[in-house]
């Protein structure tokens, strides 16, 4: 089922109004209804009158005014935060090798986690959900939670994802394209589903809780088993007319070159990706030499010097793909996260300059470029804060058809 998103300026205005009362409350943690009503442009009686509904609905919760402002003149003021306890939000980060999950209140603070190995990095779709279904169990569990209590599951996959559908295109995660992914979450999860691309609820991530906090416009490059990317334009995540933007790993940079798990040939991630040097180093060493990326990187370390060629074409390759994506976006800023952070053949200066070298030359400076080391819980967090966002949505939405 399609999801109507974030609200419109065109709908309801009390709607609208209880969205954006609410994400201002949850931009300052905590604030005064009058300095509510500054920072939206509405009526202290509005800003009263919405509030109140969000209290009564339990949503928000009053903060006992400082005991320093007694010695002030004039009545202190009460603020209003966001209620922890309202809602209870999973996240779900989808690796080739890992499920994680995370449990937060509805602020956003972490209650449990689990980390889940997967035995296939590729499998059914009913596999996939009854493995999530397990994760979030025993997540659940480790945090003397019901998993019946979730209000909603934010999912974030690798591959072509469309939000607005919960539906997968194609994912190096599943063995069948054009997947309704949510609808088959939905028949196995007590709770609505949000599924997007993992790139993006990375840089979701990064803009509430890391390197994007301060930026309004920067790109999320990450590196694991494929090349994924998230773009931040104007403080919101652009995702393209069907969901299929930001496919940084399926640009092309080599006219028939080798073939990548898409399907195509020639896309930057089938000479990055972690499957792609390996399948490169054992069909050059004419046997299975290679099973691990760490085996590959010692070797080049060691001398070798098919293993260092391998590297540094990757090297090359992933160089000029930033320097594609400075070249389109002039983003101010670049974040470069991943699993592979220790294996510095994409994360090193030479990348950097040799970046320099491929961008149309201006006189100012490049963007920054930043390497941020996540792990998989804080991507799955970013699922859980997308999560959030979305529960709000459906939230305010039920509020407004219950006062219609």
């Amino acid at each position: 089922m399609a999801r109507s998103g974030r609200l419109s300026s065109l709908g309801d205005q009390r709607e609208n109004g209880r969205q954006q009362i609410l994400d201002v409350i949850r931009t300052t943690e905590s604030i005064a209804r009058i300095d509510i009503a500054k920072a939206t442009g509405m009526s202290p009686a509005t800003v009263t009158s919405i509030t109140a509904e969000l209290l009564s609905a339990g949503l928000i919760e009053e903060v006992a005014p400082d005991a320093s402002a007694e010695s002030r003149r004039g009545r202190p003021r009460v603020a209003l935060r966001i209620c922890g306890k309202a809602r209870l939000i999973a996240g779900i980060k989808v690796s080739h090798h890992l499920i994680s999950a995370v449990l937060t209140d509805f602020v956003g603070e972490e209650l449990a986690s689990h980390e889940m190995p997967l035995s296939q990095g590729r499998m059914p779709v009913q596999d996939l959900c009854t493995q999530i279904l397990r994760t979030l169990e025993i997540a659940c569990q480790k945090g003397n939670l019901s998993i019946n209590d979730l209000s909603g599951v934010g999912v974030g996959i690798a591959g072509m994802v469309d939000a607005e559908r919960n539906f997968v295109y194609w994912s190096s995660s599943l063995d069948e394209r054009n997947v309704s992914l949510g609808d088959a979450l939905a028949q196995v999860l007590p709770c609505p589903v949000f599924l997007d691309n993992d790139a993006n609820l990375v840089a979701k991530a990064e803009h509430l809780f890391g390197e994007g906090r301060t930026c309004e416009n920067f790109i999320v490059i990450t590196i694991e088993h494929g090349v994924g990317m998230g773009i931040v334009i104007d403080g919101k995540i652009y995702r393209g007319s069907r969901g299929c933007g930001a496919e940084l790993g399926h640009t092309k940079v080599h006219l028939e070159g080798a073939l990548c798990q898409c399907g195509q040939r020639g896309c930057l991630e089938a000479y990055v990706g972690d499957y792609a040097l390996l399948r490169e180093a054992n069909l050059s060493s004419g046997g299975a030499r290679h099973a691990t990326l760490a085996s590959l990187f010692e070797a080049a370390q060691n001398g070798d010097a098919v293993a260092r060629s391998i590297l540094d074409r990757a090297r090359r390759m992933f160089a000029m793909g930033l320097a594609n994506v400075v070249n389109i976006f002039d983003p101010s800023k670049i974040i470069l996260a991943g699993a592979r952070l220790s294996f510095d053949h994409l994360y090193s200066d030479k990348v950097i300059e040799e970046m320099r070298h491929w961008v149309v030359q201006v006189d100012a400076p490049l963007p920054e470029v930043i390497v941020h080391d996540w792990g998989d819980l804080m991507w799955a967090k970013g699922a859980a804060a997308y999560g959030i966002e979305e529960v709000t949505t459906q939230t305010v939405k039920e509020l407004a058809n219950a006062a219609a």
